[in-house]
């Protein structure tokens, strides 16, 4: 076999636009990691938007399509990104999976409604395509280090744990929740091996865009896993009028404390107290995480290795955004399932 055919969907910010971003860790985008792999070949991309696709053709030097059906069925390829608007991936992926195409890189969120991820999701346990979700944090070094510290109970069991987003002064709470907040809801999952329950809101309403609001529910065991686990609690901090972004995750553990985040890696564990005497204090332990964190190109190489094997299952797979997308809609649904759902209305495809 030679080089892995890739195409995109979507030629926007997280398609390529933000390897223009002088201060992310790169490569950033999917185009960027596809080019990084040794194993790929970049062969097409389409889009609706005349201008994108100018951009995208003069940059990288390859054909552009306003037809994806179009591009898929001349170039073939083994990797077909979905970087779409969320409204459409059902509609792309349903079409990845009648031309052949072996799998899927899908953007977060994995739909904009949970019967459009189901269907998605559907596609990926029928076994002739394999989708995954952008969950990035799942390919990060730095969280899949975090996890293993959880996993080997160094700090011992997890009791609570806190999650906390703010992205900016004037976004809707709604909007970060579905479109940032699917990130920290796999990252408390992933971490965790848990799913999400959610039980209350309470503070500002969503559909607002000042104001903090505080979703609580908990932590909770899979359905396929052997051993129910005791639920873990969890309060998850969405706000708004912050002239700075947020991202971090924190959870309380029965011997120390692991805090994880946009900037932050901590590790903290109890021992004898230098206040007071017969008690423990948590000090934070030297241990940090320094360099890239591959999250980018990790993504692609699980997508490679799929290509290559194919019973492989994807470290972030189709089934994890959907639970994603169920526990969003729990909190409040970003839009309405409708009878129109499955009939994939023509939209706009770029984010």
């Amino acid at each position: 076999m030679g080089k892995i055919a890739v195409a995109l969907v979507g030629l926007g910010r997280i398609a390529g636009l933000l390897e223009e971003d002088p201060l992310r860790e790169k490569p950033c985008t999917h185009i960027g990691a596809v080019r990084a792999n040794p194993d790929c070949s970049l062969v097409a991309g389409a889009d609706h938007d005349e201008t994108r696709r100018n951009l995208f053709e003069n940059r990288w030097q390859c054909p552009v399509y306003e037809d994806a059906e179009k591009m898929i069925k001349t170039h073939n390829p083994h990797i077909l990104v979905i970087a779409t608007n969320p409204d459409s991936h059902a509609r792309y992926c349903v079409m990845a999976e009648a031309l052949k195409v072996p799998v899927v890189i899908c953007e977060k969120p994995l739909a904009d409604t949970v019967l459009q991820a189901e269907r998605i999701a559907a596609l990926h346990r029928k076994g002739t395509i394999r989708i995954l979700t952008n969950h990035e944090r799942r390919y990060a070094a730095d969280y899949i280090r975090a996890k293993a510290i959880l996993d080997e109970g160094r700090l011992g069991g997890i009791l609570s744990a806190k999650a906390t987003l703010y992205m900016g002064t004037n976004r809707r709470l709604l909007d970060v929740l579905w479109h940032d907040g699917t990130h920290l809801a796999d990252a408390l999952m992933f971490l965790s091996n848990a799913g999400m329950k959610h039980e209350k809101t309470w503070g500002a309403k969503l559909k607002t865009r000042e104001g903090t609001a505080f979703l609580m529910g908990h932590l909770v065991a899979l359905p396929d896993q052997g051993k129910q686990k005791n639920p873990i609690p969890f309060l998850l901090e969405l706000g708004a009028k912050r002239d700075h972004l947020v991202f971090e995750v924190e959870f309380s553990c029965e011997q120390g404390r692991l805090r994880i985040g946009n900037g932050i890696f901590e590790v903290w564990e109890s021992g004898p107290s230098p206040y007071a005497q017969g008690f423990k204090s948590l000090k934070r332990t030297p241990e940090v995480f320094d360099g890239p964190t591959g999250y980018f190109v990790n993504m692609v190489q699980d997508a490679v290795a799929c290509v290559g094997n194919p019973v492989r299952q994807p470290r972030s797979s189709a089934a994890d955004g959907l639970r994603v997308i169920e526990y969003l809609n729990s909190v409040q649904p970003w839009r309405k399932e409708t009878a129109r759902s499955f009939q994939f209305p023509l939209v706009r495809y770029y984010r």
